[in-house]
């Protein structure tokens, strides 16, 4: 495991004490979000020789049946199908269930849901948040209508949405609930690891996620029929025996990265671990501070805690999200607005919700940063952060004086 980055540990007494005023930044290598955690190199090495020794690098190798098993098990979830990332398996997953019209997500969540959609000729309806970040079902239930195709919700921060109020509305305009779950893998929802709600979840298995596969994505199901579907169409469509079956594409995952994910799920709880240990630590470290709140998972949910997410408020605190974060990048802790601008506010959807308001949307989308933390939070001098920070709101009046008369 790899020990704390050193800062320079200069002492902070005064505004110009910060690296926007020209002082050596208090970290001497960036601190970013989420940076990924690197399995046992001897184990990885170890399933990489099976790989040589077998010649078999990809097209449903052994190592990627294997990790469908292990994960379906630790999921407990009946059907898992590995993809070669998250976006292509959502796209065979609305491909394949003949999704068409219309498709209600919130605005809150990662583009490239509303881009794929976009791409294959679906309109994305964006819908607001509720409390929780998550999908709003009473906003859902406004804008849905007969061009409604398909919900796609979004388990956001590694928590579930409010999966029972959205399949009631699914089931009562008889159309198909998908879940996002990049953020999830982990997360529970009544006792149940997430994986096995609505027609099926997606979840991203990318270098930065609380388990990955370096790059690579999943769905996971409990209908048996759509998943033999999506075996075949990840794969041009091709049967075992070499009959093409059905449309399809190339989303197979590589035996490479599935001995990546393998190497990773071997080291889950202890990253499990790790990462709540650094949540906590920023939790007791932040504590207090005027105007900045912490989202902490609900006691009930078995939460990855892979992502630290801070909402500041700008009256409370003393100065806006933005700035706050100008300041922190300059001393290379590299936090980041997140899901900025929503979904209805950015290309190619802006012009046509220029007059949809989502007043939730939009206030996260000017007071959400999420902190260093997650897989890689080994690394992070989770104290050495929040004292900085509380440093800066202490000193927000000297701070926003000498940045006027600066710049």
């Amino acid at each position: 495991m790899s020990k704390t980055i050193p800062g320079d540990r200069k002492k902070l007494t005064a505004s110009h004490d910060l690296a926007i005023f020209g002082a050596p930044p208090l970290f001497k290598s960036a601190l970013h979000v989420n940076r990924p955690i690197a399995p046992d190199r001897a184990a990885f090495d170890a399933l990489l020789d099976g790989v040589w020794e077998r010649n078999w690098f990809t097209n449903d190798g052994p190592l990627v049946r294997e990790l469908e098993t292990r994960l379906a098990d630790w999921l407990d979830v009946p059907h898992c199908v590995l993809t070669s990332n998250a976006t292509a398996a959502l796209d065979l997953v609305i491909k394949a269930l003949g999704i068409r019209g219309e498709v209600l997500l919130p605005s809150y969540t990662f583009i490239s849901t509303a881009h794929m959609l976009h791409m294959v000729g679906i309109t994305p309806v964006f819908c607001d948040v509720d409390a929780d970040m998550a999908l709003d079902p009473a906003d859902c239930a406004l804008r849905i209508g007969p061009k409604t195709g398909a919900v796609i919700a979004t388990h956001v921060w590694g928590s579930p949405c409010n999966i029972d109020a959205l399949q009631k509305l699914c089931d009562a305009h008889d159309i198909p609930l998908l879940f996002d779950a990049a953020h999830a893998f982990g997360g529970c929802h009544h006792g149940h690891r997430l994986g096995r709600f609505g027609r099926a979840e997606i979840f991203s298995l990318h270098a930065t996620k609380a388990f990955h596969t370096g790059e690579g994505g999943v769905v996971t199901t409990c209908d048996a029929e759509l998943a033999a579907q999506l075996r075949l169409m990840r794969n041009f469509g091709f049967s075992q025996t070499g009959e093409v079956q059905c449309t399809g594409l190339n989303a197979k995952m590589s035996e490479v990265h599935a001995a990546m994910g393998l190497a990773n799920l071997d080291a889950i709880d202890a990253t499990r671990a790790t990462a709540k240990r650094v949540h906590q630590g920023y939790q007791k470290g932040l504590e207090g501070i005027p105007g900045l709140s912490l989202r902490v998972p609900a006691y009930h949910e078995d939460s990855n805690h892979h992502y630290v997410v801070a909402l500041i408020d700008a009256d409370g605190f003393g100065m806006s999200r933005d700035t706050l974060l100008r300041l922190l990048v300059a001393e290379n802790v590299l936090a980041r607005r997140y899901f900025h601008p929503g979904g209805h506010r950015c290309l190619p959807f802006a012009d046509a919700n220029a007059e949809l308001e989502l007043p939730r949307t939009d206030a996260l989308c000017e007071e959400v940063m999420v902190l260093p933390a997650g897989a890689g939070a080994n690394i992070v001098p989770v104290q050495e952060i929040c004292d900085l920070i509380r440093f800066i709101h202490r000193k927000c009046e000297e701070i926003t004086a000498a940045t006027n008369s600066k710049f």
